[in-house]
Parts: structure tokens; C-alpha cells; sequence
């Protein structure tokens, strides 16, 4: 009996030998995921932390982010969300990203785009690409957050110089 694979117009996907609708990259990063944070971090573990999405709608999003303040590199990067799959792997995905080779610059991590997840996943369902968003903006958000806290940090030493 020879097996008929339908074509599905919902899914996205970059690598022509899936029959699924998420390739194996996505289903690993879903039921393994990387750098998932389920308790609450130490003081100090990490410079940077960045919330978005909502607890109404349901979708919701903490990155944590450790970045050395000599490289600008991210040498950690952890976070949580109550998302469905695709949020997980992306996130999941993201966090391999900006870590590996020895952390990515904040420039070049910034410039991350959901299109970038997508690819290294091997595609998503097409309702499911905005999913990938959630890390995206996290990332931002906590890459902004130890910005501005740095800043912060900046001011304040020059305040007690010119005391």
C-alpha cells in the first residue's frame, strides 16, 4: 500500500523531508527545552531581565540575561513562558543562539529576527510563526534592561565623583 503525504498550506518549512508539522529541531526544543528557568534566579545572576506579552491573553515571556561587561557578550541567557510549543522551541532555539561560540555580541543579538528562529528550527506551521515573536521581543527587552541599568550604574559613579 503505498502512502500519500498531503501537502499542508499551513506549514513553513525548511526542510523538504518533513511530513510532520513540526520538524524534528522544533519537537526537541519543545520536549527538551534549553535554558528554561523554572524558579526564580539568584540575586545577581543575572544584568538584564525582560517581560512581555500578557497574563490575560495568556501569552507571556521572561528572558534573564547574563552579559559580560567587558565583551558585551551574552554568556547566559535563560527564561520561561507559558506558551504553547512553538513558543517553547523558539525560545528554547533563541537561547542556543545568542550563547553559543562563546556568547553573541549585544549589537548582533538585537538584530535577531523571528525569521532567524524559523531557520534554525526548520520552519514553523504558519499560525504558529508569530510564537517565535515572544523571545524576540524578551530579548530586546532584557538586552535594553541591563543597557539602561549600566547607564544607570554610569551616572551614579559620576554623581559620587563630583561629590
Amino acid at each position: 500500500m503505498k502512502r500519500t503525504i498531503r501537502k499542508n498550506k499551513d506549514v513553513v518549512s525548511f526542510n523538504k523531508k518533513t511530513s510532520w508539522l513540526y520538524s524534528d529541531t522544533v519537537k526537541d526544543h519543545f520536549f527538551h527545552p534549553r535554558n528554561v528557568q523554572l524558579k526564580e534566579p539568584k540575586a545577581g545572576e543575572f544584568n538584564g531581565v525582560g517581560t512581555v506579552g500578557s497574563p490575560v491573553c495568556g501569552d507571556m515571556m521572561t528572558m534573564w540575561v547574563k552579559i559580560d561587561k567587558k565583551t558585551e557578550r551574552i554568556k547566559k541567557c535563560a527564561w520561561r513562558t507559558f506558551g504553547c510549543a512553538s513558543a517553547i522551541a523558539s525560545t528554547s532555539m533563541l537561547s542556543v543562539m545568542v550563547t553559543r561560540h562563546g556568547g553573541m555580541k549585544l549589537d548582533d543579538a538585537a538584530k535577531i529576527t523571528p525569521k532567524d528562529i524559523l531557520k534554525e528550527l526548520g520552519g514553523l506551521p504558519a499560525r504558529k510563526i508569530h510564537c517565535s515573536v515572544l523571545g524576540d521581543q524578551a530579548l530586546r527587552a532584557a538586552i535594553e534592561d541591563y543597557k539602561s541599568k549600566k547607564q544607570e550604574n554610569k551616572k551614579s559613579k559620576n554623581n559620587k565623583a563630583t561629590k
